[in-house]
């Protein structure tokens, strides 16, 4: 089950300690008609001494244009907290303790406080928003940070290469998928965040260890078996996302630019991962 909770978070932020280069990475390429076009698997968290695979760096350096799951260089400070605001708070009334019961919210306000927290600003957020929350500042309190995961390093470098930068949701998109799950889903979410956060740091390392590998096998064992016990709530996360993804990437297939496709690393492995729906549709795709 802590599995679970891992594999999760992994669409959404991961995190790790210092790489070095390895035969295979997860890191994948397809051919257009002059063009070539690379899907990397990213982790959005990850330690500031990472250093990433020179694979990874080739393919940034190939790339012409950066296609990611929300448009990074252009996202709007007052308008990302305009959106978090209305999608991640309860309404006017309502308390996260109320949700909960006391015995849950008083796990909830212990688990705040490890992490740094006030719990009473927990209390006003939707349960999601509340799972998220908690697991991020677990990360960081573990040294790692948002700033430094491959997303944001890649759009600094980008900006200052005047490299464009697009998206393929908005970030409305992406938190409303989340905000919608139901009430029941959330509620287990935040329950996993919970209870098992002493077991993340073993899980993520896992989780890394395989990134870092390139072994799709082990990162698509992480999803099944999230999608076995819960496919209600993987399937809008993964599935459904990378449904509606491919054809986007096709389409880069009959640019003249070379593209980086940055999205998370578990929408590349598995049954119906971008990889796989891809190679459906007759494309080779190589995996680096």
């Amino acid at each position: 089950m802590k599995k679970i909770l891992v594999a999760l978070c992994a669409l959404w932020f991961s995190a790790g300690a210092g790489a070095a280069d390895q035969q295979q990475h997860s890191l994948w390429s397809l051919k257009g008609r002059s063009n070539t076009v690379y899907l990397l698997g990213s982790v959005h968290f990850l330690s500031k001494s990472e250093r990433l695979p020179a694979a990874l760096e080739q393919a940034y350096e190939d790339s012409e244009v950066l296609l990611m799951e929300i448009d990074m260089d252009d996202l709007d400070p007052a308008e990302t907290q305009q959106v978090t605001l209305e999608l991640g708070m309860l309404p006017a009334g309502q308390s996260l303790e109320q949700q909960l019961g006391k015995e849950t919210y008083s796990r909830l306000a212990t688990r705040a406080q490890d992490v740094g927290i006030d719990p009473a600003l927990l209390n006003r957020f939707q349960p999601w928003f509340a799972a998220m929350t908690l697991v991020q500042l677990q990360l960081m309190k573990m040294g790692l940070a948002p700033d430094s995961g491959i997303e944001q390093r890649f759009t600094t470098r980008a900006v200052a290469d005047k490299k464009p930068i697009h998206g393929l949701e908005t970030l409305r998109e992406q938190l409303g998928m989340l905000a919608g799950l139901p009430a029941p889903q959330q509620r287990e979410f935040l329950l996993y965040s919970i209870d098992d956060a002493d077991r993340i740091a073993e899980e993520i390392d896992e989780l890394l260890s395989a990134w870092r590998r390139g072994d799709s096998k082990a990162l698509a064992d992480l999803l099944a078996e999230g999608f076995e016990q819960y496919p209600d709530l993987y399937r809008p996360l993964t599935t459904d996302r990378n449904r509606r993804w491919v054809s986007q990437v096709e389409q880069l297939l009959d640019d003249k630019d070379d593209y980086l496709v940055v999205v998370g690393t578990l929408h590349l492995v598995g049954k119906d991962s971008l990889v796989e729906l891809l190679e459906g549709k007759g494309h080779k795709v190589t995996q680096h």
